[in-house]
């Protein structure tokens, strides 16, 4: 299994981007100090060194977005199999998840691989070939189908999923993208499905970290992703956080 060829392709500034901002404090500090600049202004700069490597090492050892993603709950498919839905598949992160904490699930990884896959993750190599050869290098290809399609109506015919996950992706659509992916996600499951639903959190330290980067739908009450599940038809069974992730684990009557 070649793990170390596995690249989830997030950009290179969310993990490391930080570190621009530190050195060009380092430089700025010493030539403060050589010049004998004003208290005030060192004490600036070397706030601003000392946050950005902060900001670095929550980057990249505690959010780790190109790393692996652990499944928030146990309680998730606690049979251990069946076949599961990923719901803006992207690289690969979420289908991984699934597929390493449930391995004898099979699972439909679905995005639209578009513009705005590719602001996510650059252009150059296409959306299935980057998945497709996360895939391969984890030996995981043989238990994942690829689909090109849209979360907020879903090519599948009714009670198709034992099981659906969405990390990361519902969050950034409006309310009624949203609503929409939501009522698609129930109609796509059999009674008694299970349905995932990861959202970047409200953790001070990511605001601290990125700011208004984080500025989106993920930023709405945990209240209110409550409704907007119960709304599609879901019994939320339960409701957690995790460093950097808010999650539900709803079911389909």
């Amino acid at each position: 299994m070649m793990i170390s060829q596995v690249n989830f392709g997030y950009p290179w500034f969310l993990s490391y981007g930080h570190l621009t901002i530190t050195a060009a404090m380092l430089v700025l500090f010493l030539a403060g100090y050589a010049r004998k600049w004003s208290r005030t202004l060192m004490v600036l700069i070397g706030a601003v060194a000392v946050w950005s490597f902060t900001g670095f090492l929550a980057a990249r050892f505690v959010l780790d977005i190109n790393g692996r993603v652990a499944l928030p709950t146990q309680a998730f498919l606690p049979s251990g199999k069946g076949r599961v839905l990923d719901m803006g598949a992207g690289t690969g992160r979420s289908t991984f998840m699934v597929l390493e904490a449930r391995p004898q699930t099979t699972v439909v990884a679905l995005d639209l691989f578009g513009d705005s896959y590719e602001r996510h993750f650059g252009p150059g190599t296409s959306g299935q070939e980057r998945l497709v050869a996360n895939l391969r290098a984890a030996g995981l290809e043989q238990r994942t189908t690829i689909q090109t399609g849209d979360m907020r109506k879903l090519p599948f015919e009714p009670a198709t999923f034992d099981a659906a996950v969405s990390a990361y992706a519902i969050d950034h659509l409006n309310r009624t993208g949203i609503t929409a992916s939501l009522a698609e996600a129930s109609r796509v499951l059999k009674p008694g499905g299970e349905f995932l639903l990861m959202l970047i959190g409200k953790d001070p330290w990511l605001y601290f970290t990125f700011g208004p980067l984080l500025v989106h739908s993920g930023t709405l009450p945990p209240a209110r992703w409550t409704n907007f599940l119960q709304a599609a038809g879901f019994q939320v069974i339960e409701q957690g956080r995790r460093p950097a992730t808010l999650y539900f684990l709803a079911r389909k009557p």
